[in-house]
């Protein structure tokens, strides 16, 4: 809708129409984006079904919130462990970015065999394309009976759990390389059972004899 309204724009500036009927047209709004996350428990039993292979590249997904593409093209050059970070030179915004890897993220690189006579510039995850990557995760999927969930839902579900451990929507928007807040917004949910131990938070504050106090007389309404 964008593109069309500027090309009548400029038909009319060019004065090959004599207005612009787009002139004034609200765009629909944008939906929102889709939150799909794994609880712990669940991500645990998806890894067991994922062969030896993909773990790494899972695990790595999961731990930094990092795009399948940046995982795959990732180079030993980008792998920074002394200081735990990941350099990546270009993402999809056109623009390099660093991503900080905590314990799991780095147990899993420095697990990986470095092979004799490797060179920097070399991938880490020689041979692998997207497609069999995805193709074994939703098999992997399949079997561990997790429905409509992603490879690219791994990077949902590493902010989702930042955010249910009381991470600032800052720091979310940070860790995926998000410039616009607005597309780190949709990580503000909370899963039920921290909601619950939320709201059970003030009941520390009152005693036992206040809570009585609270309490509504026997029968009244």
């Amino acid at each position: 809708m964008n593109v069309l309204e500027h090309l009548l724009r400029l038909s009319v500036e060019w004065e090959v129409i004599p207005f612009n009927p787009a002139q004034g047209m609200k765009s629909p709004r944008v939906p929102a984006g889709r939150v799909r996350y794994l609880q712990p428990p669940e991500f645990g039993v998806l890894l067991r079904q994922c062969p030896a292979w993909l773990r790494p590249i899972v695990g790595l997904a999961v731990s930094t919130g990092m795009r399948r593409s940046e995982i795959l093209n990732l180079r030993w050059l980008d792998v920074d462990l002394q200081n735990k970070r990941v350099l990546l030179p270009q993402t999809k915004n056109g623009e390099g970015r660093v991503v900080y890897l905590n314990q799991t993220a780095g147990m899993v690189l420095k697990s990986l065999p470095v092979p004799e006579g490797v060179k920097g510039t070399d991938r880490v995850f020689h041979g692998l394309g997207p497609e069999q990557v995805g193709m074994s995760f939703k098999r992997a999927c399949n079997r561990a009976k997790i429905e409509d969930f992603r490879f690219h839902d791994l990077r949902h579900t590493a902010p989702s759990w930042l955010r249910m451990k009381g991470a600032d929507i800052h720091t979310v928007a940070q860790l995926l390389g998000r410039k616009d807040l607005r597309m780190a917004a949709r990580y503000q949910h909370l899963s039920p059972a921290l909601l619950a131990d939320a709201v059970a938070q003030p009941d520390g504050v009152f005693g036992q004899s206040v809570r009585k106090g609270l309490a509504a007389p026997h029968g009244s309404r």
